[in-house]
């Protein structure tokens, strides 16, 4: 029971559920630049690279041979470079985005340290204290 207990205490800590909430935003994230890739940027890209779509070039290694009546059809082996070109475009766009991401944050916490804290206002007096402040006063107004 004593590690179900301590399992239970690690995966409700903060820094897990901190964890995991940024692993699902990082997925999403991640399908967000995915398509600002494949739908924005490549398309420009490849007219302007003469009508090229990256996801298609590749190299035949061994051709495919078609389905006839004795034997069944065999894909042929590719070499998939431009899926590669696109992996690697996209983890640029995603690096690049978090490095803008994690630089505003440092900001915004360099702000907040330079921030004067405000003064904490002095504590009420105490009835003691002004019975005190009365007395002093009074002594005042008699030597006068």
């Amino acid at each position: 029971m004593a590690f179900i207990k301590e399992f239970k205490e690690f995966a409700l800590k903060g820094n897990v559920m901190d964890m995991a909430v940024g692993v699902i935003i990082g997925g999403a994230f991640g399908k967000i630049v995915t398509s600002l890739v494949n739908d924005i940027l490549m398309p420009p890209i490849g007219v302007m690279l003469g009508n090229t779509d990256f996801s298609n070039l590749n190299v035949v290694l061994k051709e495919g041979v078609e389905a006839t009546d004795t034997t069944p059809a065999v894909a042929a082996v590719t070499w998939n470079y431009g899926a590669f070109i696109q992996q690697c475009i996209d983890f640029l766009i995603l690096a690049f985005c978090v490095f803008l991401m994690v630089k505003m944050m440092n900001k915004l916490v360099k702000k907040q340290e330079a921030a004067p804290a405000p003064a904490p206002e002095p504590p009420a007096p105490t009835k003691d204290q002004e019975l005190l402040t009365e007395i002093r006063d009074l002594l005042k107004e008699q030597k006068r």
